[in-house]
């Protein structure tokens, strides 16, 4: 039993506050220091009507054959990144890059606006849950537009997943950002998925069933004024993926994500 369930079972032993600091403790371990003080976490995780497999059900060849161009799929132990999960921990991140500059943008489907500042700044002032009615225009987001050179330590210890498409290769976007943060719905090239700390929701439209959104609302409005209104037939895939899982998606397939705690991920664009 993991120590966060182990602190709340022994409530009883002890004072309901000095329970509940032992179970939060715990789970700021777990992940990585990345809790806030004003953390939020949104509980809600929705269906999962992806396909979730474990990585030793799944040949490479299946893969091409089942999903590289006709569909989503999250798979399990694809890889061990424990040492890139451990050098991603807050602590380590900052000591490493704390004073190097981050590009950050704009979490609208089309990002107009790009920022440079510290990391340790990005993390002390801006990593924070998302505002309800803040637009995507005014969210500055980590993630995407990394300086390879500066962080090329970090990147060389991540094992991106070996199921590669032919003639391409893959380019890393690595991101850290605050529960209720994510883009609206937009499309590029096939690509990876994955979580290191938090939980991320996503949601996926084929290429010929573009979704109904507002490019410059953010995912979370969107899961509160349209999603719980959308009939069956426009419903879109969807599942949350947690640490340990990566999410495929094929080319020119919609998507849109909810980070739904604080998260640390990274994405391997094939093209």
């Amino acid at each position: 039993m993991d120590r966060k369930r182990t602190g709340l079972r022994s409530c009883a032993q002890v004072s309901t506050l000095i329970c509940l600091l032992v179970a939060l403790r715990a789970e700021d371990d777990d992940r990585g220091g990345w809790s806030l003080h004003s953390d939020i976490k949104l509980h809600d995780e929705g269906p999962c009507t992806i396909d979730v497999l474990d990585s030793s059900s799944l040949s490479h060849q299946q893969f091409l054959e089942r999903y590289a161009y006709s569909g989503p799929v999250i798979l399990r132990g694809l890889t061990d990144n424990t040492k890139f999960r451990f050098l991603c921990s807050k602590s380590s991140l900052l000591e490493e890059y704390g004073d190097r500059k981050v590009r950050l943008s704009t979490a609208n489907t089309y990002s107009y606006r790009k920022v440079d500042i510290p990391f340790q700044e990005y993390v002390d002032v801006l990593l924070r849950p998302q505002s309800a009615d803040a637009l995507g225009s005014d969210t500055l987001y980590f993630f995407g537009d990394n300086n390879f050179t500066e962080w090329q330590s970090l990147f060389e210890h991540y094992e991106p997943p070996p199921y590669v498409l032919p003639h391409t290769s893959g380019a890393y976007s690595f991101g850290i950002a605050g529960p209720g943060t994510g883009v609206p719905f937009h499309w590029h090239g096939p690509g990876y998925s994955e979580v290191i700390y938090g939980r991320k929701r996503w949601f996926l439209y084929p290429p010929d069933k573009e979704p109904h959104f507002h490019p410059n609302r953010t995912t979370l409005s969107w899961v509160t004024d349209t999603y719980p209104y959308l009939p069956e037939d426009e419903a879109p895939l969807e599942c949350t993926i947690r640490p340990g899982e990566v999410l495929y998606f094929p080319d020119r397939w919609w998507h849109a994500t909810l980070n739904l705690d604080t998260s640390v991920f990274i994405s391997t664009f094939l093209g």
